[in-house]
């Protein structure tokens, strides 16, 4: 028996998720059907069913919450003056667990990339121009990756971002914790050196 076909649309499904190739999916569907019991097939749809309804994103900054309005932006105590621009909400959790920022935050919802036919437009960019023209708002931090894709919204939303009395930064990059300089790319060796900070 060389066709597993009565699994082929579990498989699909499971191919759906980032990372997860044909044999993982397999791997996934003979999971489900051998080892879990209805019960827990039951509750993981109604959990995946639920997650999906009663996940939104806030009509503030974009990040996901099952609020209108997100904790971050609800939070009087953060500064209101800052916003920082990350690609996605996993960005916001791993800043957070820096307890470094406390200012706002806007997602994006991913970075311009032509060839993936991932425009401006498909982004929340019309949004942050929006807040950025509140006089309150003082800084903004570019908080994209350092590839080709985060280098080309950096410089885009640097373009139609700039106006008097707001100051463009964008996070340094560098050397990483515990890395050997003798390991490091061309790229990332130039970054760390025009980063460099006094002492």
């Amino acid at each position: 028996m060389n066709e597993i076909k009565f699994l082929d649309p579990l498989i699909r499904s499971f191919e759906k998720l980032p990372g997860v190739g044909q044999k993982t999916a397999t791997r996934y569907a003979f999971q489900v059907v051998e080892k879990l019991s209805e019960e827990d097939v039951e509750e993981f749809a109604r959990i995946l069913l639920e997650t999906k309804q009663n996940i939104k994103h806030c009509s503030i900054c974009n990040i996901l919450t099952t609020t209108d309005i997100c904790d971050i932006c609800d939070n009087e105590l953060r500064e209101k003056d800052k916003i920082l621009v990350v690609k996605d909400t996993k960005d916001v959790i791993s800043l957070e667990k820096t307890k470094q920022y406390n200012g706002l935050y806007h997602v994006l919802g991913g970075l311009i990339s032509p060839l993936d036919g991932v425009g401006p437009d498909e982004l929340a960019i019309n949004e942050l121009e929006n807040r950025c023209k509140d006089l309150n708002i003082k800084e903004v931090i570019i908080a994209t990756s350092l590839t080709p894709q985060g280098e080309t919204t950096a410089l885009y939303l640097e373009k139609i971002l700039k106006r008097e009395g707001l100051e463009i930064t964008r996070i340094g990059y560098g050397i990483p914790a515990g890395g050997d300089i003798e390991y490091a790319d061309e790229l990332t060796l130039r970054k760390a050196l025009s980063s460099r900070i006094k002492l």
